[in-house]
């Protein structure tokens, strides 16, 4: 059986290591002077941010806030409540009106009309996948849709429409690194990319948007060690206390609903138990899920490793190329 305490931290041990990672990565390696953290308001962003504190010194960190039309009000109110709390200066940096010049809003609403002709721009709208828990089920995504009356409507998207979609909607990660990036050239900081183990393993990413880092402090932490971490470092209970949620589409969205599919407190239990060699029976025993159940998480696993690798891959080259620093040694 897993052990009760195998995804526990000692949470001082856990910073002071990441700390001096911090340290060591952005001062010596990367030779920047500080680092950019975009914020969100949630536990991810939050956490990272005030490691950087610690680790860099408050003054030596800039806390972004890149609020969009599908934003919701909490994200910049607890991102603030984060920066104060960690002591960092922060700028807020607009990124509707450069969405709207790139056509990300229409393409979007073009996307949904696909499968929901009477569909209008500015409507509620989300992406869902169905729960891994009541079946096998294929990794088709559903658009929810709210209409003015207030009712919810549900259309499977067809491939074409979920590939508009998720391409127009990818817009918002990658501006808002391109923003990131201004800024630490501005400032000759480094970016601090914020995703956690799940997120990290299982391509919960976009490539070129919050993907792109020069160092990512807790990509080796389940979700649950995350939220140990946070309580430690005193970030406010508000951020602690929300669900995870993607703020990417305007109506009201966790993270399970969109991509695991499964809450992250058993998600981590089953991807520390697939990590680990453990049985399915093994994390069911853990977690109270079935052991049916278990081996449908497992293979979506191994589903979304298989579909996402090229996330992690660098750019490919036709024939290796020596390193400057080898090539120029006399």
């Amino acid at each position: 059986m897993l052990p009760e305490t195998a995804l526990a931290i000692d949470p001082a041990k856990v910073a002071a290591d990441i700390e001096a990672a911090i340290r060591r990565q952005v001062l010596q390696t990367l030779r920047r002077r500080g680092a950019v953290v975009g914020l969100s308001g949630g536990i991810d962003s939050s956490v990272v941010c005030v490691l950087c504190a610690r680790a860099l010194g408050p003054d030596r960190v800039l806390g972004l806030f890149m609020p969009e039309r599908a934003s919701s009000d909490d994200s910049l109110e607890l991102g603030r409540l984060v920066a104060e709390a960690a002591g960092v200066q922060t700028r807020l940096v607009p990124i509707r009106s450069i969405l709207e010049a790139a056509g990300c809003y229409r393409e979007q609403a073009e996307a949904v009309r696909k499968v929901m002709p009477d569909y209008e721009d500015g409507w509620g709208m989300k992406l869902v996948l169905p729960s891994l828990l009541e079946s096998d089920r294929l990794s088709v995504f559903s658009v929810v849709v709210r209409r003015p009356d207030g009712n919810d409507e549900r259309a499977r998207l067809t491939p074409e429409a979920y590939l508009q979609l998720v391409a127009a909607t990818n817009m918002k990660q990658r501006t808002r690194k391109h923003t990131e990036y201004f800024y630490a050239d501005r400032y000759n900081y480094a970016v601090a990319g914020t995703p956690n183990r799940l997120e990290y393993d299982q391509g919960f990413f976009v490539k070129g948007g919050d993907g792109a880092a020069d160092f990512k402090p807790i990509a080796h932490l389940y979700k649950t060690q995350v939220y140990a971490l946070a309580e430690y470092l005193g970030v406010p209970e508000e951020i602690r206390r929300r669900p995870p949620t993607t703020d990417t589409y305007s109506l009201p969205q966790t993270q399970e609903e969109f991509y695991f599919a499964l809450p992250y407190n058993l998600m981590d239990w089953c991807l520390y138990g697939k990590n680990h060699g453990a049985s399915s029976d093994e994390v069911a025993e853990r977690t109270g899920l079935t052991s049916e159940q278990v081996e449908r998480v497992y293979r979506d696993i191994d589903a979304k490793r298989r579909a996402t690798r090229y996330l992690h891959l660098e750019p490919l080259l036709v024939e290796p190329v020596e390193e400057l620093a080898t090539h120029n040694q006399p």
